[in-house]
C-alpha cells in the first residue's frame, strides 16, 4: 500500500506483497513455491540474508547461503549471490551504500513531477505506523503548522515547506525500539537518550537526498526550545519556521493519548502551552498561531459518505483498531459485544481490501479518518 502511494509500479507492489515467500513453498502469505515466487523476491531475500550474515564473517555467510540453497532460496539466485557477494559486500563496506544503490537504479530513484507531496504523506504514515499511539500524528502536526503559518500571514512557499517538513518530522521514530515508545513506566537515562536521538535520525535520513536536506534540518528541529533545553542540538536561535513546527508538535501530541497518559483537554493544552511560553521554551506568537489553528471546528463524525462505503459504526471501529485496540476493548468502548465488533472488522476489511490491522491503520491514515 505504501509503495503504491510512492509511485511504485505493479510488479514492485506484487513483489512486496510476497516478500516472505520461500522457494520451497514454506513461506507466506500464499505459500508460493519455485518460479511462482516473484523474481525480485527470490533475489532480494538472498541479498538481505547475505548482508546480514556478512557481519558475522564471510565463512558464516557462505555456510548459511549454501545450507538454504534450494530450500528457502532459489538455487540460481543463491548461486549468483555466492559468486559475487564477497567482492560486492567488501566494496559496500568501504563506500556509501545509499549512493551505490541510487547509482545502480536506472531511473536514479526520481519521484515524478508533482509526486513529492503524496510521497511525503506516505512517509508520514509509515513513521506513524511505528506505534498504535502515534497513528495520524504527523499529518496532524503538518495541518496545524500549515494553518498556523497561513494565519500568521507567511508566504505560500514557506507554508508549503513547513507542511512538508512537519509531515516527516518523526521519521526518526522508526529508529527507536517500540518497547521505548509504548512503555507505560517512566523512562530511564539510557532510554531517554534513544528518544533524544530521533530528531537527529530524521535529519540525517533526509540528508541522504540533497533535495530533502533543507526539509530535514527544519524537521529535525521540532524538539528544540528557545531556552536551549530542547534536543538534539540544544540550540536557542530558532527561526519562525522552527518555532511553528515545535509548537504544532506539542499541541498535536498533547491532544493524543499516550501509553503513560490520557489525551489532554483543549483547556489543559492551552494552559500547558501558555506555561511553556511563560517559561521561555516556546515562542508566544507561534504558540498563539498554533492554538488558534487548533481551535478551528473539527469535522463531525457523520458525513454524507465515507471512503469505500464504510458506515459510521465501521468508522468508529476502524479508528479504534487502527490505534491498537483489541476487539474486546473496542466492544467496551462502543457498548457492543465482541462478536459484533468482529463482524464489523470483517466487513470493513472487505470494503477497504485489507487483511490486517496494520493495513487498516494505513488506510485510516491515508484517508485522514483518525481525527474525531
Amino acid at each position: 500500500m505504501l509503495a503504491g502511494r510512492l509511485g511504485a509500479g505493479p510488479t514492485v507492489r506484487q513483489a512486496l506483497a510476497h516478500g516472505y515467500e520461500r522457494w520451497d513453498g514454506a513461506g507466506f502469505p500464499d505459500g508460493l513455491a519455485g518460479e511462482a515466487v516473484p523474481l525480485a523476491v527470490r533475489v532480494a531475500v538472498v541479498a538481505r540474508d547475505a548482508e546480514l550474515w556478512w557481519r558475522a564473517g564471510p565463512a558464516q555467510m557462505t555456510q548459511v547461503l549454501q545450507a538454504r540453497q534450494g530450500h528457502a532460496y532459489d538455487p540460481a539466485a543463491a548461486g549468483a549471490c555466492l559468486a559475487v557477494a564477497a567482492e560486492v559486500l567488501t566494496g559496500l563496506d568501504r563506500a556509501d551504500a545509499w549512493q551505490a544503490m541510487l547509482s545502480a537504479t536506472a531511473s536514479g530513484g526520481q519521484i515524478a513531477a508533482g509526486g513529492l507531496d503524496p510521497a511525503l504523506e506516505a512517509v508520514a504514515d509509515f513513521a506513524d505506523l511505528k506505534s498504535p499511539w502515534t497513528r495520524g500524528h504527523s499529518p496532524r502536526v503538518a495541518g496545524l503548522a500549515a494553518a498556523a503559518a497561513h494565519g500568521a500571514g507567511i508566504a505560500a512557499p514557506e507554508v508549503t515547506r513547513l507542511r512538508r517538513a512537519a509531515l516527516v518530522h518523526d521519521l526518526g521514530r522508526v529508529g527507536v525500539p517500540n518497547g521505548i515508545w509504548d512503555r507505560t513506566a517512566a523512562l530511564g537515562v539510557a532510554d531517554w537518550e534513544r528518544v533524544r536521538m530521533h530528531p537527529y535520525l530524521t535529519e540525517s535520513t533526509l540528508a541522504c537526498c540533497p533535495a530533502l536536506a533543507d526539509l530535514g534540518r527544519l524537521a529535525g528541529s521540532h524538539h528544540e526550545r528557545l531556552d536551549g533545553s530542547g534536543y538534539h542540538r540544544g540550540i536557542r536561535d530558532l527561526g519562525p519556521a522552527e518555532r511553528l513546527v515545535a509548537a504544532a508538535d506539542v499541541v498535536a501530541a498533547m491532544g493524543e493519548q499516550r501509553p503513560h497518559r490520557p489525551a489532554a483537554t483543549p483547556a489543559q493544552i492551552s494552559d500547558a502551552i501558555r506555561s511553556q511560553v511563560d517559561a521561555g521554551r516556546l515562542d508566544r506568537a507561534a504558540a498563539d498561531a498554533v492554538l488558534a489553528a487548533a481551535g478551528q471546528p473539527s469535522v463531525p463524525l457523520r458525513r454524507a459518505s465515507w471512503p469505500a462505503g464504510l458506515s459510521d459504526r465501521e468508522i468508529e471501529v476502524l479508528r479504534l483498531i487502527a490505534r491498537g485496540r483489541t476487539n474486546k476493548e473496542v466492544a467496551a468502548s462502543l457498548y457492543l459485544s465482541a462478536k459484533t465488533v468482529g463482524r464489523h472488522v470483517e466487513n470493513l476489511y472487505a470494503k477497504i481490501g485489507a487483511s490486517s490491522r496494520a493495513a487498516a491503520a494505513v488506510f485510516a491514515m491515508e484517508h485522514h479518518l483518525l481525527d474525531p
